[in-house]
């Protein structure tokens, strides 16, 4: 568990410090930069539920098996 949370925080952490260069080093206009840093986020999140919800899933699959009867 502890790998996991290290590495979703190392995925935040990665793409701030990614949001932040974009800032500084975009050639693009304010609005037009915004926006696509908007959309990237959203992507972005909308990523990590994703795979958030796959883990959840293959982990509630785990558990029932764990949790059945074994057969003799």
């Amino acid at each position: 568990m502890r790998r996991m949370f290290g590495f979703l925080m190392g995925i935040f952490v990665g793409g701030l410090v990614g949001a932040i260069m974009a800032l500084l080093l975009a050639p693009e206009s304010g609005e037009n930069l915004r926006g696509q840093l908007r959309d990237r986020g959203q992507g972005f999140m909308n990523d990590i539920r994703h795979s958030a919800d796959s883990r959840r899933i293959e982990l509630r699959h785990r558990l029932e098996s764990l949790r059945s009867p074994r057969e003799s």
